[in-house]
């Protein structure tokens, strides 16, 4: 597909996943700035009033909440940073009610956490609220709830927490805004830095060595994470534009503004995208070098003639790693054992299973629907 293709798609898209940074709605100070946010949500509101379903991840919550606490900085220590989403997330839904409200159009907040996107049961929950909300003609507004999570189980920034809302959704587009105008072929402040208009293959065509460094004080995420993004949301099927938020306008009309990726892969199966991308691997299956090998296929089942062990305590039915004797991370599956089963079944083949252990346990470990290699496509 190519620039002009992309570009076009993106403007035709009925469900679009918007994400916008703290350094696009706040001021230098970290105060939530009212014209940046109104600024949006009116070119929003066009793309809206044209049909398009807008699904909008939003940073903010934490900038927001700084000055009324007292802070003139973000502070170092997360309980502050908790305290002040806590205070700032009233601020910004508040701000985004009364700015949708001129054209005539509710909002609906969602915070969540990366919890919600591990667990299959929640990720569905997630996945039809949020579509109710379309269906209701409301503007889903999601955040990270920066207030309870923790690091141990938080998205990191919402750059990747939009990437997994276009796979829940199953978005026709998303389009990433921030400070920067577009993707450059050094940072910006080198006079040598070239912009890149448009990005076939993510996955192939980025060196990561010329995007690095964060752009604001006041947000969590660089380029690094915008192309992360674009890279889980491409390899997914769904074209992505990078762009400033200045040009949210332009760029949801499909005017040549910012950068423009090229979806890699034909859109996969909701199942295995969310293997692939929001599961939480909950222990490991280490198998042997035969058994890598044929994964690498890409199309037989993982059974347990190949496997030498497991690591971690899980139970069937828990998203696991495949991993090689060396430790080599190769696939994503969702096990069909628990972990200590696992251990009697190693290295054995149908006919032993059988005589030992019982017909029903002659199965593969992981049915190859549940198998995604990394790095590969999530069909």
């Amino acid at each position: 597909m190519n620039e002009e293709q992309t570009r076009n798609r993106i403007m035709q898209a009925r469900t679009i996943v918007v994400k916008v940074g703290s350094s696009s709605l706040t001021s230098m100070q970290g105060m939530l700035d009212v014209d940046k946010l109104n600024h949006l949500v009116s070119s929003l509101a066009s793309a809206l009033e044209l049909g398009a379903r807008i699904v909008l991840v939003s940073s903010g919550s934490v900038a927001a909440g700084l000055k009324p606490l007292g802070f003139t900085s973000r502070p170092d220590d997360s309980v502050s940073r908790q305290a002040a989403a806590a205070v700032g997330q009233g601020l910004l839904m508040a701000q985004y009610e009364k700015s949708f409200a001129r054209y005539g159009k509710r909002v609906g907040q969602v915070l969540m956490s990366a919890q919600d996107t591990m667990r299959t049961s929640r990720y569905r929950n997630v996945r039809n609220t949020i579509n109710r909300l379309l269906e209701l003609g409301a503007v889903p507004i999601i955040n990270e709830n920066d207030t309870l999570v923790t690091s141990e189980v938080k998205f990191g920034d919402n750059d990747h927490l939009s990437a997994l809302v276009a796979n829940i959704v199953e978005a026709d587009a998303l389009v990433l805004l921030s400070d920067v105008e577009s993707l450059y072929t050094a940072p910006p402040s080198d006079p040598r830095a070239r912009r890149i208009s448009f990005v076939e293959n993510a996955i192939e065509q980025i060196d990561d060595s010329t995007i690095s460094g964060t752009g604001s004080s006041v947000g969590t995420g660089g380029m690094i994470t915008k192309v992360d993004a674009v890279r889980i949301a491409t390899a997914s099927g769904v074209p992505c534009l990078l762009t400033s938020a200045a040009n949210a306008g332009p760029a949801l009309m499909g005017d040549a503004v910012g950068t423009a990726f090229s979806p890699i892969r034909a859109r996969g199966s909701r199942r295995r995208l969310w293997i692939a991308y929001a599961s939480h691997p909950q222990g490991s299956i280490v198998i042997d070098d035969g058994a890598v090998e044929a994964i690498k296929t890409g199309k037989p089942s993982l059974l347990a003639v190949g496997t030498l062990g497991a690591e971690g305590d899980f139970s069937a039915g828990a998203p696991v790693w495949v991993e090689s004797a060396d430790g080599t991370k190769i696939a994503r599956g969702i096990c069909a054992f628990d972990s200590d089963d696992i251990v009697s079944l190693a290295g054995k083949n149908t006919e032993q299973i059988e005589r030992f252990l019982g017909s029903e346990f002659a199965r593969p470990v992981i049915h190859r629907d549940d198998l995604v290699l990394l790095g590969t496509r999530a069909e």
